[in-house]
């Protein structure tokens, strides 16, 4: 046991070191010159670490990220053929994704060929690009270009978005560094014309005079072990799980040589449960990095698949098909494990279960993996698996400290088939948020508050008629008679009775909400207020502004100060403040009457009208939609990146207070943003 504790630590703390480090192990330099009078390439030459790979351009759909370019923005230019991948190419079978896959090793370069077709061309875009090695792989990552030029000069360099003139001799050497350096003066010029300079002027040393800020972090690790938790929970109670737990007991009590061996092949199957889900939470932030998970919460494509996976899942807890893994697994597994012996015995056993009670299980850890991924935590899914091993492997090992405690433990039953559906039912209206998400972010406007409302109100009305026993399943169990004939309506246990009734309750309390009501116990679920289309609820919140540089003129004009909310369309916690918070009558009337409010939000996927180029820590950064401008003024200002952020500044961008995060207590909101206006009229 102390030796499978130190192997989980282990693991636990190797992998935390991994992460804690930015990896970049390829690094690439971008080209372009001429072949001739009419054509150039764009050449992008890597370097890669030892023990890394680089894809190459012709990967199957379904394998990992192929090297592409994308172009944004072209004129007097005309691409010619495709991306062309120069290197030692290596051709390996991947067992992981089961496909033949091209990669490059040391170094590589792309190039892509254009015809001229204009006395003077101009193009931009990027390269996205995979890298893996034998561990772990970078989220997809992109390099830009931006070249310029006229039809009968030189090429010219590129390094990174710096472009210089070509050199032809060494004479050229003082003229190109003059020109670099021209050519970063004006970008900086540039963007400093953008952004309006004293506005966007960063305040992060004026807000540390002010002392701490006052923004509360929830402990969200435990919130995610407990969600975790409650998961196992429900897991056991499913007809995939509970069956097995007196069989695995008695087992392990009859196999051992005294009650002392068989408590410990009881805890050690329980541990090996707790390894085998805490791998897979490990497996998924391998699989997608830690940068991508924080762009889940807001990606489109990820959320509507979540969306249709949940539905999936939801379908089958519903009775509409089972979800199981290949019967060939499972035997091969089963096998394995009455050959061998000892503790690997034991792990196998473990194994086998989690794959037998694939059908029940694997719908609630997909709904688990994905609520956690899109917190954008790293260590999220870990915390989340081992919450739900523990509560899964915790019966095993007490029932074999006191068997005496499975005689008083439920029998099998229809029960266990009732609380799959309600889970169908919860997660078919879970899987709403993540299509609202999408909907949000893209400006689809296909779920607004009120039909997301009215989804769930439907949803939960059902719930309620599957609880009192007006609604069933294909699967719900027939109940007969004594001459035979199935009884229509059975009977309805207190428990059912009980439930039905919140369940309708629930579905009755969002029905205001239609016409505006603020609904707090959905707030962190349902869109915003401000995508409702008709609403009776009088002291709402809205904001006047949802650009900086134009409410700030604005306050300027008007000599009033500013309210700025950095938010998100995803962002739970924001909604969460909207509803609890700002629906306070003292709350909206102060913002309502005595600031400027600008929300921003920052995952905002509108394209900008012109992609803009900062320099932000000595990198330069491509800013391509409205969000990324918000979350660099966030980043660069006020040297944050959490969302919700609410600053008060003047109409200048001087802070006048402490900044406020995460916090749902109404008086310290109020004296938040009455600090500054103590004094003024």
């Amino acid at each position: 046991m102390r030796a499978t504790a130190l192997f989980i630590i282990g693991i636990l703390y190797g992998y935390a070191s991994m992460l804690a480090q930015i990896q970049e192990p390829v690094k690439f330099t971008v080209e372009d010159r001429k072949v001739s009078d009419n054509q150039l390439e764009l050449v992008f030459s890597a370097i890669i670490e030892k023990g890394w790979h680089v894809y190459g351009t012709d990967i199957p759909e379904d394998g990992p990220t192929a090297a592409a370019l994308t172009i944004t923005d072209i004129h007097g230019l005309k691409t010619d053929g495709k991306l062309i991948a120069q290197g030692k190419e290596l051709r390996v079978m991947d067992e992981m994704y089961g496909m033949e896959l091209s990669y490059f090793e040391g170094k590589v370069s792309f190039v892509q060929r254009f015809t001229i077709t204009d006395s003077k061309y101009s193009a931009e875009g990027y390269l996205s690009y995979g890298a893996c090695n034998e561990e772990n792989c970078i989220p997809p990552t992109d390099v830009d270009f931006s070249i310029t030029g006229e039809g009968k000069q030189q090429g010219k360099l590129q390094e990174g978005m710096v472009t210089q003139e070509g050199i032809s001799s060494p004479e050229d050497v003082d003229s190109v560094v003059e020109s670099v350096s021209d050519t970063l003066a004006s970008m900086q010029e540039s963007s400093a014309r953008e952004f309006g300079n004293e506005l966007w002027s960063p305040v992060v040393d004026e807000l540390r005079g002010m002392g701490e800020s006052g923004e509360t972090h929830g402990d969200s690790l435990a919130a995610i072990f407990l969600l975790g938790f409650l998961g196992g929970l429900l897991a056991l109670l499913t007809p995939c799980v509970w069956p097995i737990i007196p069989m695995t007991v008695s087992f392990f009590l009859k196999r051992g040589k005294d009650r002392s061996e068989g408590i410990r092949d009881a805890v050690t199957y329980g541990i090996s449960i707790v390894v085998i889900y805490v791998l897979l939470g490990l497996l998924v932030t391998m699989v997608f990095g830690a940068s991508a998970l924080n762009a889940l919460s807001t990606n489109a494509v990820f959320n509507v698949f979540f969306f249709l996976m949940l539905l999936v899942f939801a379908a089958s807890f519903l009775g509409g098909f089972e979800i199981t893994l290949p019967a060939k697994w499972t035997n091969a597994v089963d096998r394995k494990s009455e050959a061998a012996t000892g503790l690997w015995s034991i792990f196998l056993m473990a194994f086998t279960l989690s794959l037998v009670s694939f059908s029940c299980t694997g719908p609630i850890i997909g709904f688990l993996l994905v609520e956690v991924s899109t917190t954008g935590s790293i260590l999220a899914p870990t915390v989340g698996m081992l919450g739900f091993a523990v509560a899964l492997a915790l019966p095993f090992t007490l029932f074999a400290m006191f068997p005496a405690w499975l005689k008083s433990a439920p029998k099998s039953g229809g029960w266990m088939n009732c609380i799959k559906v309600c889970l169908g039912f919860l997660e078919l209206a879970f899987s709403l948020k993540f299509l609202s998400v999408a909907d949000l972010a893209y400006g689809w406007h296909i779920l607004d508050r009120e039909v997301f409302l009215s989804l769930w109100i439907v949803l939960f009305a059902l719930l309620g008629a599957y609880l009192i026993g007006w609604l069933r399943f294909p699967h719900d169990e027939e109940e007969f008679d004594d001459m035979g004939e199935v009884v229509v309506h059975s009977r309805t246990g207190v428990t059912r009775f009980f439930l039905a009734m919140l369940s309708f309750a629930f579905a009755l309390y969002m029905v205001p909400g239609l016409w505006g009501a603020p609904c707090k116990a959905v707030s962190a679920f349902a869109p915003p207020m401000n995508t409702q289309d008709f609403s009776l609820y009088e002291k709402t919140v809205t904001p006047r502004f949802h650009d900086y540089d134009e409410g700030m003129a604005y306050a300027k004009a008007h000599g009033m100060p500013v309210m700025l909310d950095f938010t998100g369309y995803g962002c739970v916690n924001c909604r969460k403040m909207e509803a609890a918070v700002w629906t306070d009558p003292r709350v909206a009337d102060i913002i309502n009457e005595r600031y400027v409010l600008i929300t921003l939000f920052v995952d905002d996927k509108t394209p900008l009208p012109r992609q803009l180029t900062v320099n932000e820590n000595g990198n330069q950064v491509r800013l391509r939609t409205v969000g990324d401008k918000w979350s660099y003024l966030q980043r660069s200002k006020f040297g944050a990146n959490a969302q919700p952020f609410y600053v008060l500044v003047d109409y200048a961008g001087h802070p006048l207070g402490q900044p406020y995060s995460y916090n749902e207590d109404v008086d310290a909101y109020i004296e938040f943003l009455s600090k500054p206006l103590r004094g003024t009229r």
